[in-house]
């Protein structure tokens, strides 16, 4: 008689007790045996949950909304993970990410890399190749990131701050755009995610430049609100186009868009360039680009703030001291707004503080983690330059 594979042969089971121990030696080894397999599974699907319910290799619908995205998952982006996942196999070398910037790395990332770069080189197209080079930035991020980032707050799990966060409902004729360079997307000390933690993501919205799902779901809303409901926040004050806050919104003649902003349909949109201040440049002119097809005119109004540093310069370079982040830009747009008497009766300083609370949050997690590793928390002294 035989319990499993691999059982002797040559045992003698004609004692009535040696056929009762083996019987129970038998119904013990198949209960380990089937405690491993749940254990296993449970294992399994723990990972999965982790990585947002996508299967390996497979980015989902489910995880691309997890990590505060709006638009439908970009075909672009996703084949990109699925050549990745092909390319693993054929190299029979596994995906690694690490070093300055989380880039590809070892024998499959100096392969990649040849690859991709073949693949830019034989696209003939500038805006083909501007495309394949965002997907690309958000593909690679988006494996590098499954288990090891939090899908909401960007942070190493053990870094979390979701908790710390306290949602605040934005008024709701005022909608952000992230307009995000893809080498930030899911930064950790990025600071414009804290909008969409803090408003929700249909009020504070994610668009990656590049991205074509992105760009035409931002676009298809600007053109519903018409251009005049348009403002882009970009510190260029040498600009004919670049006003203030009060330049602005502060007129109550019917024809400025702050005088009717309590209508139904006078939501006024407010993009806001989030990357290096040496990207920012490029991301501008292609919103002035998209503008003229759209309007027929590259004029997209503008608007300067009199905000100082943010708190996020203890820890991150800016060019100068009267540059700021993404959150602060926010912060000191909605307390603008808030100072007019027209919207003063919309909670907008509340809000502005809400969005204060969260970025000294996300300082903390990011000073704490430093000093657990070891590393500086002072910014580095950089020569004062303007970019304007």
């Amino acid at each position: 008689m035989r319990c499993f594979a691999g059982a002797s042969s040559a045992l003698d089971f004609s004692s009535p007790s040696l056929l009762f121990s083996h019987r129970i030696r038998c119904r013990r080894q198949l209960e380990v045996i089937g405690r491993r397999l749940v254990m296993n599974s449970v294992s399994s699907q723990a990972r999965s949950r982790e990585s947002g319910g996508c299967d390996d290799g497979v980015v989902t619908e489910e995880e691309w909304r997890r990590w505060g995205a709006v638009s439908p998952l970009p075909a672009a982006v996703k084949q990109i993970v699925n050549d990745l996942k092909v390319l693993e196999l054929k190299v029979d070398a596994q995906i690694e990410f690490g070093g300055n910037g989380g880039k590809l790395q070892g024998a499959f990332g100096a392969y990649e890399d040849k690859k991709h770069r073949a693949t830019y080189e034989a696209l003939d197209d500038p805006e083909k190749k501007f495309r394949f080079f965002s997907a690309r930035q958000v593909a690679c991020r988006l494996l590098g990131s499954r288990g090891y980032l939090c899908q909401k707050c960007w942070l190493a799990m053990e870094d979390c701050m979701c908790s710390n966060v306290k949602p605040c409902g934005l008024w709701k004729r005022i909608r952000f755009w992230l307009y995000m360079h893809p080498r930030d997307f899911l930064r950790q000390n990025n600071t414009g995610k804290l909008l969409w933690q803090v408003f929700g993501v249909h009020s504070a919205s994610l668009c990656i430049f590049g991205i074509a799902e992105d760009e035409e779901v931002m676009w298809d809303e600007f053109k519903h609100a018409g251009k005049s409901h348009v403002r882009c926040l970009y510190p260029n004050q040498n600009s004919e186009l670049t006003l203030s806050v009060e330049n602005a919104f502060g007129d109550s003649t019917s024809e400025n868009p702050g005088s009717s902003m309590g209508d139904e349909d006078s939501t006024l949109h407010f993009i806001l360039l989030d990357g290096t201040w040496n990207n920012s440049a490029a991301m501008l002119k292609r919103l002035k680009d998209h503008a003229k097809t759209v309007w027929g005119d590259e004029d997209l109004p503008c608007i300067s703030l009199t905000t100082g540093a943010s708190a996020m310069h203890k820890l991150r370079p800016q060019p100068s001291w009267d540059r700021t982040c993404t959150a602060a830009a926010a912060i000191g747009l909605l307390s603008e707004l808030s100072l007019l008497p027209q919207l003063s009766s919309h909670g907008l300083d509340k809000q502005a503080d809400a969005v204060e609370e969260a970025l000294v949050v996300l300082l903390d997690s990011l000073t704490g983690r430093r000093l657990r590793m070891g590393r500086s928390i002072t910014r580095k002294v950089r020569n004062p330059i303007s970019i304007c």
